[in-house]
């Protein structure tokens, strides 16, 4: 039985929860009453997301809890759920979101070592991290159970010119959300993902005065208001664990990713 069930107040964990999409998922859990631990490398920038989540909401809020955390770091990661199993005692969610897209424009034979080894560190091995610290938690934890997200991004599916490292990276994630469904259906683990294409944020900011085309030209990219990711990805978590969204993918209607390349 998961914790909406019990009655309990729902925790969750959202990495990169300093901006973006991962401000907008943290904030819609928090409005709609969850416990969220917001993980990121900059505590006031977490600290500015908890401070977004009373505007406007009739729910009770949830508790915000602050831990700064580089996910790349094995110590950053287990001091986070540490800090989680302190405060909340459960972990029903991650929303495994951080990430970097690293150089943008660099053709892959320029591209340095050091930038592609920071991309595979953060988008990759930082989800891991943060997923095998979570299934653990979820395993030994009384009830048993509860759901990991991924982020994986549409260049899980299909990648940008000069995005090697990136797309790599979010391909990469999809194998990790395969193999953490299927190992965690004895323990009542759901694991989905995401593919997320042109939110309005920070991040994609760029695409609305011009991005670099299969074809070689500039074009600017339409985006869509990053709130429906946060309202897709909270349907995501509060199904009951007898249910999974698998793969989920929410873009701007007319970006360009049917029919890219």
């Amino acid at each position: 039985m998961n914790a909406e069930l019990t009655g309990e107040t729902r925790t969750a964990v959202v990495t990169g929860a300093g901006s973006g999409i991962g401000r907008a998922v943290a904030v819609e859990l928090l409005r709609a009453g969850w416990s969220v631990a917001l993980a990121g490398r900059r505590v006031e920038t977490l600290e500015e997301t908890a401070a977004l989540a009373p505007d406007g909401t009739s729910t009770p809020l949830g508790t915000s809890l602050c831990v700064r955390t580089d996910v790349s770091e094995p110590q950053d990661v287990a001091a986070l759920f540490s800090s989680v199993r302190e405060n909340f005692g459960r972990l029903d969610l991650l929303f495994n979101n951080a990430g970097t897209f690293g150089p943008g424009g660099v053709p892959v034979e320029e591209l340095p070592y050091a930038a592609w080894r920071h991309v595979v560190d953060t988008n990759l091995n930082g989800a891991f991290l943060c997923a095998q610290a979570a299934f653990r938690q979820m395993k030994e934890q009384d009830p048993q159970g509860g759901r990991i997200i991924n982020n994986g991004s549409i260049s899980a599916q299909v990648p940008r010119p000069h995005s090697i490292a990136y797309t790599t990276t979010k391909h990469a994630l999809t194998g990790l959300t395969k193999s953490l469904s299927l190992d965690g259906r004895p323990y009542r683990i759901a694991c989905g993902q995401i593919d997320i294409g042109n939110a309005a944020t920070d991040m994609t900011e760029r695409m609305r005065s011009g991005i670099l085309q299969a074809n070689g030209e500039l074009m600017p990219e339409p985006v869509m208001d990053v709130s429906d990711v946060a309202r897709t990805v909270r349907h995501m978590a509060e199904l009951p664990l007898e249910a999974n969204v698998q793969f989920a993918t929410v873009l701007a209607t007319n970006m360009p990713f049917i029919g890219r390349g």
